[in-house]
């Protein structure tokens, strides 16, 4: 069908979307009797924290973690109170440190790269391709003497190229941790994401597939990995089967913080965790609903598809020929009923892009001394350039993104491939 100005909702046309748009808190919005079940089992026991109560009850936590690893098929899942929690524990357990430094990709949120500077490492910014994960070809150019690990992101539902990734890694012997906060459930290649590197880490936040409101997770199938994450994260102390014994090897006990997950936020990982595949498979199915009324539309170019089996289908991403089409096209959009934007806007501070770290970009520590940064153990400090990832931010700035919540009906997903072949129709021509 041929759209004319005068069919745009913008322009007095029929809006192409007329139901309420759905927020996208996919486990968020699933919450029900299940999650009520278990978290009032906790209260009746009054068993709220993990290790001891007033009674002998089986622990959420526990039941959380060995369903979590058993999913993931690796050895070990600790849980703990959030993804950036997992995330610097993985690095202490894996050995980063002072004088370190990690690749990060430049299209994350902002938490990837603090948990760096937490572990008292440096970051290293890494461009990202049209798959809008880690870009392998400037992952290697970035790694140098000092480099120890890489954290490849799992952005946005799809799964990065964590082949090549790791073949990147073993070459160079560095250590690998996975985030997948924004891809829990997804795979590559059939295997479970979070299962390819040192350890993997997961979100349970509220935006996040599954969700305990807060929450994170780690997976690793290496002992020791998996018993210096669960020393730092528990104050290297409350966990152990003796906590005064002497250490059994090199390594195992130091100081640690307290990370621990709660029976209550455990309760509701438990009941979500069970709903995982079935929030993933829905938003598979829905954005193959909207993609496929889109595939012969010209103009636009989709997001590169790393493995479509193994994308959760979080989000649909597509590029405009410029930048400069952006605004227009997302008002246009907006006219239409859909609830679609741009990724980046120069002028619109936003923790997922790096030119927005500005805590990065000018070294801001809470004291003078400004550690990691000038500490004599890391070397020259790296100069965070605002403009340094230009593959990132030239694909960023022709993006538009559009949240896929598994409660859309067949008529919603309908509804918004209309409203997208419309506006790109007239716009685009």
């Amino acid at each position: 069908m041929t759209y004319t100005k005068q069919d745009l909702a913008l322009n007095g046309g029929p809006k192409a979307k007329t139901s309420p748009t759905i927020p996208m808190f996919p486990g968020g919005l699933e919450i029900g009797d299940e999650e009520k079940k278990e978290v009032m089992e906790v209260l009746d026991n009054k068993y709220l924290f993990r290790y001891y109560g007033p009674t002998d009850s089986p622990s959420k936590v526990k039941a959380f973690e060995e369903s979590y690893a058993e999913y993931l098929g690796t050895k070990h899942s600790l849980a703990l109170n959030s993804c950036t929690s997992a995330l610097v524990s993985a690095l202490v357990a894996v050995g980063v440190g002072p004088g370190d430094e990690v690749i990060v990709p430049a299209y994350t949120f902002f938490a990837t790269c603090a948990a760096v500077v937490a572990a008292r490492a440096i970051p290293v910014v890494a461009e990202v391709d049209a798959s809008l994960t880690m870009d392998p070809l400037d992952l290697e150019k970035k790694i140098t003497k000092r480099t120890k690990a890489i954290i490849p992101v799992h952005m946005r539902g799809m799964p990065a190229k964590i082949d090549r990734i790791m073949e990147i890694a073993r070459r160079h012997k560095l250590k690998v941790i996975e985030d997948v906060a924004q891809a829990n459930g997804g795979s590559f290649k059939g295997k479970p994401l979070g299962s390819f590197g040192d350890a993997g880490c997961f979100s349970l936040q509220f935006h996040k597939t599954i969700t305990s409101g807060e929450g994170g997770v780690l997976a690793t199938s290496d002992d020791l990995t998996y018993t210096r994450a669960q020393a730092y994260h528990d104050v290297a102390a409350c966990w152990r089967k003796d906590r005064f014994a002497p250490p059994e090897f090199a390594g195992e006990i130091f100081f640690g913080v307290n990370f621990r997950m709660s029976e209550l936020t455990g309760a509701v990982a438990l009941a979500q965790f069970r709903k995982l595949d079935s929030i993933v498979g829905r938003m598979k199915h829905n954005k193959k609903l909207i993609k496929d009324r889109l595939l012969d539309l010209k103009g636009i170019q989709f997001r590169e598809v790393t493995d479509e089996a193994g994308d959760t289908a979080t989000c649909l991403i597509f590029f405009l020929p410029k930048g400069s089409q952006v605004s227009d096209f997302t008002t246009a959009l907006h006219a239409e009923g859909i609830e679609a934007g741009g990724i980046y806007n120069k002028g619109v501070p936003d923790w997922h892009m790096y030119p927005h770290w500005k805590m990065l970009i000018e070294k801001m520590m809470p004291t003078d001394k400004g550690c990691p940064f000038n500490c004599e153990q890391s070397g020259p400090a790296p100069n965070y350039d605002p403009d340094a990832c230009p593959q990132t931010m030239g694909l960023l700035e022709r993006s538009i993104h559009l949240d896929i919540p598994p409660q859309l009906s067949e008529k919603d997903c309908e509804q918004i491939a209309l409203g997208i072949r419309k506006v790109a129709s007239v716009l685009l021509a």
